[in-house]
């Protein structure tokens, strides 16, 4: 007997998971919503995870159910390794990933799904809201810093979740494997002419678990360093 044709669900989103086993058991039931609300795939991506995180995947996942599935990767080399490397075996014809912290819901993807209403040349962001003062200052003065270098406009970089046809993957070259991945596939949907249109969301504070990077003055220090050499890398190229 032939073995089934395996299903092409409507969009893939990736939600790479570093030592998240305390935050999985909400995610995990609001990735299956958002799967099935919206006839799609979310794919948890266990980004070489030093806790609990690949026991509870395990007990949380069901394997026979497809709409909500995790790879393991392992090293991590990075967040947007991790994110790649689930964009890689993704099969909806929409793709795009979120964060794994809760401080946004999965389920903003869907409204990311219909704001592609009319055309699959859309990259589409979240705009976030709620977020502190001192964050928002840092986020404005990265966008302008961003916008003036690279000569597009490029705002909230950051913001989640992120959508686009994965026609833009065909033409992505190779992409950084760190926090750089979202001004990669900003400036690279912009140039290629995918129109950027923006989602409002709720940005929650992180109930578990620290950021990996917004931690502390050394902590931005060190991202800001990582995503200026890339900018500058970038700008090379134009």
């Amino acid at each position: 007997m032939a073995e089934p044709t395996p299903r092409t669900p409507a969009f893939s989103l990736v939600i790479p998971c570093y030592n998240e086993a305390r935050s999985l058991p909400e995610l995990v039931l609001r990735a299956r919503f958002t799967a099935e609300a919206g006839d799609g795939e979310v794919i948890l991506v266990d980004n070489g995870s030093t806790d609990d995180t690949p026991a509870v995947l395990a007990r949380l996942l069901d394997p026979a159910d497809d709409r909500v599935r995790s790879i393991r990767v392992d090293p991590n080399e990075g967040y947007g390794w991790g994110i790649t490397s689930g964009l890689a075996v993704a099969r909806g014809r929409i793709v795009g990933w979120t964060h794994a912290d809760l401080q946004t819901d999965p389920a903003d993807a869907l409204r990311a799904l219909a704001a592609m209403e009319g055309t699959e040349r859309a990259f589409v962001k979240g705009r976030r809201y709620g977020r502190p003062a001192a964050d928002r200052v840092f986020t404005a003065g990265m966008s302008v810093f961003e916008t003036a270098l690279l000569r597009r406009r490029l705002s909230d970089i950051n913001a989640q979740p992120t959508m686009f046809s994965r026609e833009l993957l065909d033409e992505w070259g190779t992409p950084p494997k760190d926090f750089a991945l979202d001004l990669f596939a900003m400036y690279t949907a912009a140039e290629r002419g995918f129109e950027v249109r923006r989602v409002p969301v709720i940005f929650a504070p992180r109930r578990f678990g620290t950021s990996s990077w917004n931690v502390d003055l050394a902590a931005k220090r060190k991202f800001i360093k990582r995503t200026v050499d890339f900018s500058l890398a970038l700008r090379k190229n134009l």
